[in-house]
């Protein structure tokens, strides 16, 4: 059995909680408080701090994991990844005083950067000329300037709000980040195949999650004549299912997936066209 380490607390938990209950694989713990639990029977779960699993992955006390992409970044673990999960979406960014003077990365020459991630940080300033001094903190990176502790910051942020509201003004961004699926990097002693094809259908299940959302299944009946123009309104993934009525006559049955954000206008259009008994459903899974 596959041992995954999964976020213990906070919006990342809850959001990757949520994927696997969507593909099939609730998390079934014996409480509030457990350390471990069975994601339906197929898998154990281990709760562990986000900063945390990159370490468990790599040294093998977890077979995957699910943390953010710049904690594996700063963790500088060799692994793999597997799977974009598409949220927890944020930047790590470079801030300074709105009255520092600083407006972009070159004015950056000397100073000292106050961050959370400090390997990222020293790796980012280290070209030719540039003087900078990394001064690690916990949390909280933004008050450093107002404090003394630092002249810039290097910290996540997902609108850049709470930078503005501490007088701090971006000036570039380190990297993007997001929730990942990780894994070991393939190394000298191949992988057990149970668990190689255990860690790909787990893969395959979560991106079928993922393919789904922001996705609709539509159903119409539209007249033959204009199937043609119906297959302009539902290309679909490769072009719509045409299906024959039974006494449909002069109409036929058209099936298609559609981006959610073109349902609306997908209707219209489908009603324009003669289009009747237009249904839309939600997808649970979407292979390719």
């Amino acid at each position: 059995m596959l041992r995954i380490a999964l976020p213990n607390k906070g919006r990342l938990s809850d959001e990757t909680r949520e994927l696997f209950e969507d593909a099939g694989l609730p998390v079934r713990a014996r409480g509030d408080r457990a350390l471990t639990a069975s994601l339906g029977g197929e898998f154990e779960a281990i709760f562990v701090r986000a900063q945390d699993i990159p370490e468990f992955v790599a040294d093998g006390a977890a077979d995957a994991g699910v943390t953010g992409w710049d904690l594996v970044c700063e963790s500088e673990s060799e692994l793999e990844v597997r799977l974009d999960l598409d949220f927890g979406r944020c930047r790590l960014v470079v801030a300074a005083r709105e009255d520092s003077g600083i407006e972009r990365l070159d004015d950056i020459v000397t100073g000292r950067v106050a961050t959370v991630f400090p390997r990222i940080t020293r790796r980012f300033f280290s070209k030719p000329g540039c003087n900078i001094e990394v001064v690690p903190v916990s949390g909280a990176a933004e008050i450093a300037p107002h404090l003394g502790i630092a002249d810039i910051v290097v910290d996540l942020t997902s609108t850049g709000s709470t930078l503005k509201v501490n007088g701090l003004r971006e000036v570039g961004t380190v990297l993007e980040s997001s929730a990942r699926l990780v894994t070991r990097m393939a190394g000298p002693s191949p992988i057990d195949a149970n668990k190689a094809n255990a860690l790909d259908e787990l893969a395959t299940a979560l991106e079928s999650v993922l393919r789904a959302r922001g996705q609709r299944y539509v159903m119409a009946n539209v007249p033959r004549a204009a199937l043609d123009q119906v297959k302009e309104v539902l290309p679909g993934l490769n072009g719509p299912t045409v299906i024959d009525i039974l006494n449909g006559g002069l109409h036929v049955a058209v099936h298609a997936v559609v981006p959610a954000s073109a349902i609306y206008r997908t209707i219209a259009r489908l009603k324009s066209l003669g289009g009747a008994g237009i249904l839309v459903t939600r997808i649970e899974r979407l292979m390719p």
